[in-house]
């Protein structure tokens, strides 16, 4: 039989919430860890194998965690064994609506399983196309509140993750991204801020670190470049681009963020994978050790 020290057996709890180690202050973060969203890599991920050889990918890249999204089905059990071999975590998701909505305890479970401390949503359906309709919006989170309530009772956290649209303004002026946050208190919903798109939408990263301190947990880093091929602006990995990333980093310190994942939706004619590797590169480069 093992036996585990009490500090051991609260780090694995802490790890199961969210949090690393059981001496950690909530908002105090020792060093911030670099992962790698798997979005990024989707079409190498349509498949157990394909899923596994970009665990291991990661894993020796230098990467210290992943985040779970657009990659094929999988069991729980599978992952855990997976990111157990290959010295990953995997603290967070972005898990659809429906299932959040209609399989909270189930969803719930299998975070616990293979030690996600949030459960994430990549965006409110429809919500751009209907023009940034806010009684569509409203719905969302309306059927979201059970579920977000139940997911903050097990002990983990609901995250939004934005995109350009929630920088629009609602009629009394303020930001659709501020009328989300104010639906609920830190303790029970994270923003996962993704810097590119707060810039797409006109804001500055730096300065919605400092807005949304202590809610921000994890955070999306990729960056942005003019292209005259497109005559419009590109996703870029980290430093092959023109966001301020020294700042966006400071932000990060003072905002307390704990997961930092590196995602590149489109990767136009690059290999996703080196996009991943330079964009870690430049991370290191720029002062983000882990």
């Amino acid at each position: 039989m093992i036996v585990r020290s009490e500090k051991s057996a609260k780090n694995e709890n802490c790890r199961k919430n969210g949090r690393r180690n059981a001496d950690e202050v909530p908002g105090k973060v020792k060093q911030m860890i670099i992962g790698a969203q798997l979005y990024t890599v989707r079409k190498k991920c349509d498949t157990l194998e394909g899923l596994d050889n970009t665990l291991r990918i990661c894993s020796e890249m230098g990467y210290r965690a992943v985040q779970l999204s657009g990659i094929c089905a999988y069991e729980a059990g599978w992952m855990k064994e997976k990111l157990e071999k290959y010295g990953l975590e995997a603290p967070i998701t972005h898990t659809p609506l429906k299932r959040i909505v209609e399989e909270t305890d189930k969803v719930i479970e299998e975070h616990k399983i293979f030690g996600a401390g949030y459960v994430g949503l990549g965006s409110v359906p429809d919500f751009k196309n209907s023009g940034c309709n806010m009684e569509l919006l409203d719905s969302c989170f309306e059927s979201l509140a059970p579920a977000i309530e139940k997911i903050r009772d097990a002990g983990l956290k609901f995250m939004y993750h934005n995109h350009n649209m929630e920088f629009s303004k609602t009629a009394d002026g303020t930001t659709v991204l501020d009328y989300i946050a104010a639906k609920y208190p830190a303790s029970d919903m994270g923003i996962t801020l993704d810097v590119y798109w707060v810039t797409a939408g006109g804001g500055d990263p730096a300065q919605w670190l400092e807005k949304l301190a202590g809610r921000v947990d994890c955070i999306h880093f990729k960056d942005m470049v003019y292209s005259g091929a497109d005559q419009a602006t590109r996703m870029a990995p980290v430093g092959r681009g023109n966001l301020n990333y020294p700042a966006i980093l400071n932000s990060c310190r003072k905002a307390g963020v704990k997961y930092a994942f590196v995602e590149q939706d489109h990767c136009y004619d690059e290999d996703a994978y080196d996009c991943l590797r330079v964009s870690l590169e430049n991370l290191r480069a720029l002062g983000a050790k882990d």
